[in-house]
């Protein structure tokens, strides 16, 4: 009797021997096994000659066939070993969580509701139902569409069943609709950019370049298309759940395909269901964000990530993957092409081009009439500001309510204030275990630490000298949308930040409400900045930008640039002009003047050039071991031991506290290493990943390849 090689959801770097009676599960099978006292659920990786020796036997096999195709199984492999990672641990990331418990996978089925007799009279009274009427005339209709109408559709149609009018039926929830989009009419440069797409074969990489508002998603469309039409599935991700809604929309009324969306704000079975859809190629597109790079698709035959320069492609704990790089071992193991895409692409992939690994397409100019914004800096050196703003600020402002425009501003900070002090005492709110301030949320009524979810009452007078002199320090969302609405009372706002945004559909809404069009204000954080075209929006106003310029971080500058045109690039994309208002101290800094004057492209020119010469990525090859503990020197000395030996070619700084030294009680130190070869460094993290999985200092401790900063 062969042995089952199990990979499991431990942090130990090896796959664990079952006995199985009956009929051998496929690689790729889930199966609910024993491990110490627990059950968990693991997946077949392999199968052994059988030896003697005492085994636990496998519960249950929860599969019938593999959830997982073999080239999707070889990603898990080659990025397990990339990232320095357990293979059932990172097996456990990729999947849903619905399908981390021992359950059967809901097969989905949507309602279909078909008019069957076009000569009955339709309802004679009742708006909606003439609505629903309305719409089945068109065609069928799924229930999620004549839902939208009105809710309790059922009850209305219910009739119509019991005359013989219509008829139900079922179908998946992925179908496209019965009638569908046709395709703008594509600008030259987006018809070259498909036509180098199409003479593309196998694993190629495309990098899109185009300014925002240049047609980029037009161009995706076309090539899922292709894909679809040649019998191939497609994988799109994009970095925010926010985005998700608008670009799944015109993927579904444009594509004759079956769509799925992939992302955390979908219930545990909706997302089980779609992925195992997909894995028994039920889907031909998937739309998702980051975790959705690991969607089983048998029949992969394009990978696009939109905004591919967006850091929330990078897992920030756990295993610290990013879903760019996946996507490209994905799409290299599937001889399938790979299209990122951006306004403001990421150096990685800007140096990937300058060595020929990439191909770089440009759209330089935005689609129909619509111009590129005017940028104007605010100087803010000698004003007296008016609740942050700038007079001149609030005149443009008003003068573009007043012509009708809409007003984006942008603040990259949530909360009314990021601190609150004592002016009579000096006292001011801290969270203890991070050693951070603590930022006053003045609608909830709390302070709250951004690092660690602790929170308290905010207080009505100093908790140390009694007084009465509590005073905001600094702006956040809250206390700008507070702001301007005294300024201008009689102008609709909507505020979007993960506060207001954290029930099911909040942002969705709020994005509808800002397409009426009608003259508003809108307030909110980056989630504002990435991709969504707000065609009314005339003036995007940078309320601060010189904290990122005096960060410490190395990238800091770059991802303020990034961060800087995407937000731009909410403004003017349609028949109005665009303008842009950058209030700052420090109107002359080099990255605002290049920005300004020259534009991304120069800007990253001359930024990857600095990083050449100072020996940074992307030019070389970086990680970083982080050690938590609650004694400093423990988090210390772990560390410390893995400095030696050295290794050729890699370089070793620290240990260091970490920029943020110390979080939910832990104090956290960092090893940073760096090489010119990619090789050396990976010899150099195997050597101590064995190490520290062997340590008898018991730390937390985190593996961190490519990190998109060093805090």
């Amino acid at each position: 009797m062969p042995l089952l090689q199990v990979a499991l959801p431990v942090p130990l770097d090896r796959c664990f021997d079952y006995r199985h009676e009956g009929e051998t599960p496929a690689i790729g099978c889930r199966v609910r096994v024993p491990f110490g006292q627990r059950e968990l659920i693991g997946i077949v990786a392999g199968i052994a000659a059988d030896r003697d020796g005492e085994f636990k036997s496998i519960i249950e096999v929860l599969d019938k066939a593999p959830l997982f195709d073999p080239v999707l199984w070889q990603t898990f492999e080659r990025a397990a070993r990339y990232y320095h990672a357990p293979l059932g641990d990172l097996i456990a990331t990729a999947m849903p969580a619905g399908l981390r418990r021992a359950q059967a996978i809901d097969v989905q089925r949507e309602v279909l509701v078909n008019l069957i007799d076009r000569t009955a009279p339709g309802p004679a009274r009742g708006e909606r139902a003439k609505a629903i009427w309305a719409r089945l005339l068109a065609g069928p209709a799924s229930g999620a569409e004549l839902a939208a109408i009105h809710a309790p559709w059922r009850a209305v149609v219910r009739r119509w069943i019991e005359k013989r009018w219509v008829s139900l039926s079922e179908m998946s929830p992925y179908m496209p609709p019965p009638i569908l989009a046709p395709p703008p009419p594509l600008s030259e440069a987006q018809l070259e950019a498909v036509r180098a797409l199409r003479s593309a074969h196998g694993f190629t990489v495309h990098l899109l370049d185009g300014v925002t508002g240049s047609g980029k998603t037009e161009v995706y469309l076309q090539r899922l298309a292709d894909i679809v039409a040649a019998g191939r599935q497609g994988l799109l991700l994009v970095p925010e759940i926010g985005l998700t809604p608008q670009l799944l929309a015109r993927v579904r009324e444009r594509l004759p395909a079956r769509v799925a969306a992939l992302h955390s704000s979908l219930g545990d079975g909706e997302r089980a269901a779609a992925y195992a859809a997909a894995a028994r190629g039920e889907v031909d597109v998937v739309v998702g964000t980051r975790s959705a790079v690991w969607t089983p698709l048998p029949n992969l035959g394009l990978i696009v990530v939109d905004e591919e320069h967006d850091a929330s492609f990078k897992q920030q704990d756990g295993i610290r993957y990013h879903a760019r790089d996946v996507a490209l071992l994905r799409a290299q193991g599937a001889n399938a092409p790979v299209l990122l895409g951006s306004a403001t692409p990421s150096f990685e992939s800007l140096h990937n081009v300058d060595s020929g690994k990439f191909m770089r397409l440009e759209l330089p100019q935005r689609v129909g009439t619509a111009k590129p914004p005017t940028w104007t800096t605010v100087d803010l050196r000698l004003k007296t500001l008016r609740d942050g703003f700038a007079p001149e600020t609030l005149l443009h402002i008003r003068r573009h309510l007043d012509m009708g425009g809409q007003v984006l501003v942008f603040k990259n900070r949530r909360g009314y204030s990021p601190a609150m002090l004592c002016h009579d005492c000096g006292w001011h709110g801290r969270c203890e275990a991070c050693e951070h301030a603590l930022t006053w949320h003045r609608g909830e009524g709390v302070l709250r630490c951004h690092s660690c979810g602790f929170q308290q009452r905010a207080p009505r007078s100093c908790p140390e000298c009694h007084g009465l002199a509590l005073m905001p320090q600094g702006s956040g969302t809250e206390r700008l949308e507070a702001a301007l609405a005294e300024h201008f009372p009689a102008t609709p706002m909507v505020r979007l930040d993960r506060d207001t945004t954290a029930h099911k559909n909040a942002f969705e809404n709020a994005i509808t409400t800002v397409l009426k069009g009608e003259p508003m204000l809108i307030v909110g954080t980056q989630m504002l900045a990435k991709g969504h075209h707000l065609p009314d929006v005339s003036l995007v106003v940078v309320a601060g930008v010189d904290e990122h310029l005096m960060s410490p971080d190395f990238r800091a500058a770059e991802h303020l640039a990034q961060l800087l045109v995407q937000v731009a690039g909410r403004a003017g994309r349609a028949a109005r002009p665009g303008e842009v208002l950058l209030q700052t101290h420090v109107p002359q800094h080099p990255t605002l003047t290049t920005l300004i004057e020259r534009g991304y492209g120069a800007y990253a020119q001359a930024a990857l050039a600095e990083r050449k010469q100072a020996e940074l990525p992307p030019c070389v090859f970086a990680a970083v071991l982080r050690s938590e503990h609650r004694d400093a020197k423990i988090a210390e000395q772990f560390l410390s031991s893995l400095v030696e030996p050295r290794h050729d070619g890699v370089s070793i700084a620290g240990p260091l506290p970490a920029p943020q030294p110390k979080r939910q009680d832990r104090f956290r130190f960092q090893l940073i290493l760096m090489a010119a070869q990619r090789g050396a460094l990976h010899a150099a993290l195997k050597a101590r990943t064995i190490r520290m999985r062997a340590s008898k200092i018991k730390v937390r401790y985190s593996i961190d390849v490519d990190p998109l900063d060093f805090s």
